[in-house]
């Protein structure tokens, strides 16, 4: 039993990457011809994110992993950090709110414009605790990159979240220190899809070595810590090594410095610090210090102390190697294929037509019987139990964190998806509940009766002509640590 102490701080972390890894190798294979010195970034994978994934539906990853992990906490606030939010005027973090079921009540906002951005929420959070809340902070990316780029090869999708509160704490502030520097080293006009960044070396020496070194330096004098006494050292960088150079020059170890996982995964914009940070938490012994280091227009320095309660719940990490370099540009929006006149369709949205909908798209909201105790989807004025056919007494019932089971199905080389087969079929749920749904994240040989299922939040299709998506939830299969083994 943990008997710690409560206090104001960290209460979990976690992280969420896509399932797909791009292999570097065949990008350079792709571009060789015209960028051969790609090859020296051409090593490991990048993660990928599918056609049906976007920075919303991979931070309700990140998020309803930290529901997982602690259950009980009643979220309040929500903070969602990107710098590549699908939409500009719509406010994403209650897309998010409303697939993770948050109460109506919950402070929802999203921040964006910086690499930092979720860090300086980070330390917002911790300097100013608010009595009673619990916050939830989700950052996630899914940034283009112009083809035969340097970016290409460097960045990563995915997401990470921080639930912050009072209560059984797993790390806390110790000193902060925040810094503003208009230092251009990449940008990105609204409008544009790509960004321009400038000179590497005058990045590093002018950005990381002076700016981040400094702030590193004024948050660990106010703490009145030596450089040598931390032991992890959070500091995310597309650039290589820089980490290492920063480290070396403030006098901490170089055992101390957290892994990016820029070999499997890439760096992941704004969600970067918060995912390194997930890593270095679950590795720190009690009492060790944790440096987390953001930097972009600016650098905010964040120094926390590991306490002695375990970190909750897991890290899945199922990654599955791909080689189409292809099918990334195709999913990416870079390239048009010719899908046929299958794909020839208005997908337009009657918004009023989804706001009345809203519950059963975004929690997955079937109804309960009160008389037969029959779950159904959806939910209606009769129940489906041909023994009860009782009108009006369905209570809502949401089925998203419900596990499931393969009934049937089926693989669709004809009809259109992103990503052929279309795949479906019928799943139960357990204590009930039979549904005819779309497979995410699924090989054609994969599906089989009775395989383990849970649901995902996903793009169920794109109105191209008017920039809208609409979401829905999709089944995938339980894989790995999925099944209950935990990181911690």
């Amino acid at each position: 039993m943990n008997t710690s102490k409560a206090e104001y701080g960290l209460l979990a972390t976690t992280r969420y990457v896509p399932r797909l890894r791009l292999e570097r190798s065949e990008v350079l294979a792709q571009h060789r011809w015209m960028a051969p010195g790609l090859r020296s970034l051409a090593k490991g994978q990048r993660s990928m994110a599918s056609w049906d994934e976007d920075s919303v539906t991979m931070a309700v990853e990140a998020g309803r992993l930290l529901q997982q992990a602690l259950p009980d906490a009643q979220v309040s606030e929500l903070t969602f950090a990107s710098t590549s939010f699908p939409f500009a005027d719509r406010l994403n973090a209650g897309i998010v709110a409303a697939a993770m079921g948050l109460d109506a009540s919950a402070v929802v906002r999203d921040v964006s414009s910086s690499a930092r951005a979720a860090c300086t929420e980070l330390g917002a959070m911790l300097r100013n605790p608010k009595a009673g809340a619990t916050q939830l902070l989700v950052a996630a990316e899914q940034r283009l990159a112009r083809p035969a780029s340097t970016q290409e090869m460097v960045l990563g999708d995915g997401a990470a979240g921080a639930l912050l509160g009072t209560g059984a704490a797993i790390a806390t502030l110790v000193a902060s220190h925040s810094t503003h520097a208009d230092l251009v080293d990449h940008f990105r006009q609204t409008g544009e899809s790509y960004d321009y960044g400038w000179e590497e070396r005058w990045v590093r020496d002018e950005g990381y070595m002076k700016i981040a070194v400094n702030t590193i330096r004024a948050c660990l004098k106010e703490a009145q810590v030596s450089a040598e006494a931390v032991a992890h050292f959070v500091m995310p960088t597309p650039l290589a090594r820089v980490n290492d150079a920063v480290a070396k020059r403030l006098g901490i170890a170089a055992s101390g410095v957290v892994s990016s996982a820029h070999e499997t995964v890439g760096d992941l914009g704004s969600a970067q610090p918060l995912a390194m940070l997930d890593t270095a938490l679950r590795a720190a012994s009690p009492g060790a210090l944790i440096l987390v280091t953001a930097f972009g227009s600016g650098c905010e320095a964040l120094l926390l102390r590991r306490t002695e309660v375990p970190c909750p719940g897991n890290v899945p990490d199922n990654g599955r190697k791909e080689t189409s370099y292809m099918k990334y540009l195709s999913f990416t929006g870079q390239i048009k294929l010719e899908w046929g006149m299958r794909a020839e369709m208005d997908n337009k949205t009657a918004l009023t037509a989804a706001w009345r909908d809203h519950a059963r798209a975004a929690r997955f909201e079937g109804g309960c019987c009160t008389s037969c105790g029959t779950v159904q989807f959806p939910r209606t004025q009769l129940c489906v139990n041909p023994a009860c056919r009782a009108q009006a007494s369905q209570t809502p019932i949401s089925l998203a964190d419900r596990p499931a089971r393969v009934l049937s199905h089926t693989s669709d080389y004809l009809g259109y998806t992103p990503n052929p087969p279309f795949q479906f079929g019928h799943i139960d749920f357990d204590g009930g509940g039979r549904v005819m749904m779309e497979f995410a994240d699924t090989d054609p040989d994969e599906l089989c009766v009775g395989l383990p299922l849970r649901m995902v939040y996903r793009v169920k299709d794109f109105d191209a002509n008017r920039g809208f998506r609409r979401y829905f939830w999709k089944a995938t299969p339980v894989r790995g640590v999925e099944q209950g083994v935990s990181h911690g």
